[in-house]
């Protein structure tokens, strides 16, 4: 077997080169279609509780090592409409009063907590998520930023990432960013097609997302990133292909594929349209086989699930990590989340703020943070969250780390990989000298393998996804 190939004339890892599918067998499709967590953390947030606070987030910021290395989240929880396929934590502003209202108590946050953490800490990535980053103004970007520096350390050289909607995006704005060092955009498209576009309420033309992905590399900014999603209502095959092909156009560094989560129960905007415009489990399943197929021969390296990157790109040169934004070369020591609803990751669990914006800014008002509830990681959480992530990012169960790490803790693991592998009667994994790994044929099916090794899994009401 070859150790590499070459992919646009870059030498790519082996592990990277399968990343077409199978033909798509039906029944198998709606056999492992049960849903399931999308594992950007684990324990996954249903599993939070109100025992972690304020207070013990502050002990976990003090008692970070020194010279750590920290990402920040920073989340700005608005967008100037809803779109009704939306599954984030945001909320329509018609008005700027309420934005500025927001960012007032956000600065008040990041100066609380950077008061708990010193600068011997260097932030090596910074992530502006949302809802819009962009619905804030040119003016305010720049004063979020000055904010941030002025509190944390923040490396010359941070991976400055924004989630950008270009149906709003100004000129000035983009030189705001620019101003500020970002280093990737990440644009939502979802689709093209005006039918599903009108049907989730987001029209967006690809001349929009052209010029706005134009300026930002006319700027300095070339590390573009777009998003799309597919089981949308009125979506097939066809016309995903058409939005895929119009979508390599634009040479984006990345693309990131997502299944539409219908949760309408949760999110009360997704009843917006008729539950009978949305294609079933095998359609859906056949879209993201098409978008995989069309993206593999176009060059693009499947990264885990659902994510694609050009072959020089750091997803494919380095180490792929998961965590809240999905697949990154993230290796901070500590995720902090700024905002409201905004989660963090620190070596003793999670945190997690108010997720309201009133309740966010009383909250910071009174002692400047903001934290609800969180998780206290136990030894065996932080044993299955590292089988879980390298699972969802290698496609590989890695004994021997396990075990280097762990020690004889991880028997029990050993064990449920044992009986995995023996129990497998699709052929979705096969054995190898230090554990297993996914076949092409289980590789979509990687989040229903990955819920194996979770211990929480059906404890709680929570609502997931569907598997495929």
């Amino acid at each position: 077997m070859r150790g590499e190939d070459q992919i646009f004339g870059v030498k790519v890892p082996q592990r990277f080169t399968n990343g077409g599918t199978e033909p798509m067998n039906p029944e198998l499709v709606k056999k492992y279609s049960a849903p399931v967590p999308r594992y950007t953390s684990y324990p996954t947030a249903p599993h939070f509780t109100p025992s972690v606070g304020a207070a013990q987030y502050a002990q976990w910021l003090h008692a970070l090592k020194e010279r750590s290395k920290l990402s920040l989240y920073i989340h700005i929880p608005f967008c100037s409409e809803i779109c009704w396929y939306c599954g984030c934590c945001t909320k329509a502003a018609r008005r700027y009063d309420p934005v500025e209202a927001y960012l007032e108590s956000l600065k008040k946050e990041i100066v609380s907590v950077g008061s708990l953490v010193t600068r011997t800490h260097t932030v090596s990535n910074i992530h502006w998520g949302g809802g819009t980053p962009n619905i804030i103004s040119a003016d305010d970007i720049v004063c979020l930023d000055m904010a941030t520096r002025g509190q944390f350390n923040v490396s010359d050289d941070v991976d400055f990432a924004v989630e950008i909607d270009p149906r709003s995006l100004s000129q000035d704005q983009v030189t705001a960013f620019a101003q500020v060092g970002v280093t990737r955009v990440s644009v939502g498209v979802q689709d093209f097609n005006l039918k599903v576009q009108t049907a989730i309420n987001r029209v967006q033309s690809y001349e929009t997302t052209e010029q706005a992905i134009n300026w930002f590399r006319a700027s300095g900014i070339q590390a573009i990133n777009i998003d799309l999603v597919y089981g949308l209502p009125h979506q097939t095959r066809d016309s995903v292909e058409e939005t895929i092909r119009a979508v390599l156009s634009l040479a984006p560094s990345r693309i990131a594929i997502f299944g539409y989560a219908h949760l309408p129960s949760r999110f009360k905007h997704q009843t917006l349209f008729s539950e009978e415009a949305l294609p079933d489990v095998v359609e859906r399943f056949a879209q993201s086989n098409r978008l995989v197929n069309i993206l593999t021969t176009a060059g693009y390296v499947r990264i885990g699930l659902d994510h694609f990157a050009r072959a020089d790109d750091t997803l494919v040169t380095g180490t792929v990590n998961r965590n809240f934004q999905g697949y990154t070369t993230d290796a901070a020591d500590a995720l902090i989340g700024l905002g409201a609803s905004a989660i963090g990751q620190l070596p003793e669990g999670y945190v997690q703020n108010a997720v309201s914006t009133a309740d966010y800014a009383r909250r910071i008002g009174i002692d400047g943070l903001a934290t609800v509830r969180g998780r206290v990681l136990a030894d065996d959480d932080r044993m299955r969250a590292f089988v879980i992530e390298r699972l969802m990012c290698d496609l590989k169960f890695p004994k021997s780390e396990l075990s280097r790490r762990f020690g004889d803790a991880a028997q029990p693991l050993f064990e449920e990989a044992e009986a995995l592998i023996a129990n497998d009667q699709d052929h979705l994994i096969e054995r190898t000298n230090d554990g297993f790994e996914l076949t092409g044929r289980g590789r979509p099916f990687v989040r229903s393998i990955a819920a194996c090794f979770d211990s929480y899994l059906g404890q709680t009401e929570a609502q997931h996804s569907q598997g495929v």
